[in-house]
């Protein structure tokens, strides 16, 4: 039995230098954003343009002030012209047939 002072681990659970390891750190994140945004252009727009948006945002940092990562930057920008022409792509496909509200 332990007493006051004496642990039984040798090494305490700590965040060390690395900060977290509950998930992917800020390179790995861009790189995921970045292939979302790159398949988006070809399938499920919709979806993939705001995961490559946030993925890179989420790699950034969440600013957009200092050094970021080429990729994440890339990500961001991609996923957002995804995004941008899936809504135009719906919009454009209702066109008169549904009334048409446009």
């Amino acid at each position: 039995m332990a007493g006051f002072g004496h642990t039984t681990r040798k090494h305490p659970r700590s965040r060390g230098r690395t900060g977290s390891r509950s998930g992917p750190d800020r390179a790995t994140l861009g790189i995921i954003g970045l292939i979302c945004a790159i398949a988006g252009f070809f399938v499920l727009q919709i979806v993939l343009g705001p995961v490559a948006v946030v993925c890179g945002w989420l790699s950034m940092g969440r600013r957009w002030t200092g050094t970021q990562s080429v990729p994440a930057l890339v990500a961001v920008v991609l996923g957002a012209i995804d995004t941008l022409l899936a809504i135009i792509w719906l919009v454009s496909s209702t066109g008169t047939i549904a009334g048409g509200m446009f």
